[in-house]
């Protein structure tokens, strides 16, 4: 009876974890939706929606690594570059180089390219 007993303790325990929510590494806001819009439909709104969502994504990162997803900094650079802002592209660009350096090979001469 004992054994029986713990047996049933131990399986109310692992359903009980297995059915806890698991935070993810990063937090996304509506980044998916934005991205979708934008590649359908390239305007200045939508254009400025995305980046409003990168900005969430990049400034109040809830995920368990606190930082952008690996990308994210980068293409917001691109953005940045192609509304006219320049040189904050430039630097959403290093921070992506910062916070993932193995994207410094390819990154780097991007940047060498936009500051000749």
């Amino acid at each position: 009876m004992k054994k029986h007993f713990w047996a049933g303790v131990l399986l109310i325990g692992l359903c009980c974890v297995s059915c806890s929510t698991k935070q993810t590494l990063y937090s996304w806001s509506d980044y998916e939706r934005r991205s979708y819009d934008y590649v359908k439909e390239d305007t200045e709104k939508n254009l400025d929606e995305l980046l409003a969502s990168y900005e969430v994504m990049i400034n109040k990162q809830t995920g368990l690594r606190k930082v952008p997803p690996p990308g994210i900094s980068a293409d917001y650079g691109f953005l940045l570059i192609k509304k006219g802002k320049k040189e904050e592209g430039i630097q959403m660009l290093k921070q992506e180089i910062a916070l993932y350096p193995e994207s410094s090979t390819f990154i780097s001469r991007i940047i060498k390219k936009l500051e000749e």
